[in-house]
């Protein structure tokens, strides 16, 4: 039996799923405590229940996630505060991504449990991923490859400055 598809091995990956360097600690729970003293702090926005943290993965440019800073698994056990910050803070990264990338479109969503594809079931985030037209090319298909048009830490920067913005 022969596979149709090639497969992309990202050893680098399995350092962050074992939550960087301390295999004992979520990288969820982790990112809110670089608080920009380390390169790889990520976060774009902080809330009181929740935050918002580039995907170190992303599928597209600006690609991010929304976090509580509680270590909770299924969306069903968020309290209702940490569950309204959520949703607020999608709205808010909309807005952001629209005003600072230009986004003509998102998708939104969560997978719970890692049978639905979450590579950390153990800490519910959500994605919001900006799209715009024409965003889905050739490279992925024949190239097989995602071209990002800039460095995350770049894109970090201009969602904190929109944010700012946002709120003045």
């Amino acid at each position: 039996m022969t596979q149709s598809w090639d497969r992309i091995y990202t050893p680098h990956r399995l350092e962050y799923l074992r939550g960087g360097n301390n295999p004992d600690r979520c990288p969820f729970c982790a990112a809110p405590d670089l608080d920009g003293s380390e390169e790889l702090d990520l976060v774009a926005h902080r809330g009181a229940f929740a935050y918002v943290v580039m995907n170190l993965y992303p599928y597209n440019a600006g690609h991010i996630l929304i976090c509580p800073y509680r270590h909770v698994a299924d969306y069903t056990d968020l309290t209702d505060l940490e569950r309204d910050e959520i949703a607020r803070l999608t709205q808010e990264a909309m807005e952001t991504l629209r005003v600072v990338s230009g986004a003509q479109g998102f998708n939104l969503g969560m997978n719970q449990g890692s049978i639905s594809g979450a590579g950390i079931a153990a800490h519910l985030h959500q994605h919001v991923v900006p799209r715009w037209g024409g965003d889905a090319n050739f490279m992925p298909i024949i190239g097989e490859t995602k071209v990002l048009p800039q460095l995350l830490t770049q894109t970090r920067d201009l969602l904190q400055e929109g944010w700012i913005s946002r709120a003045e």
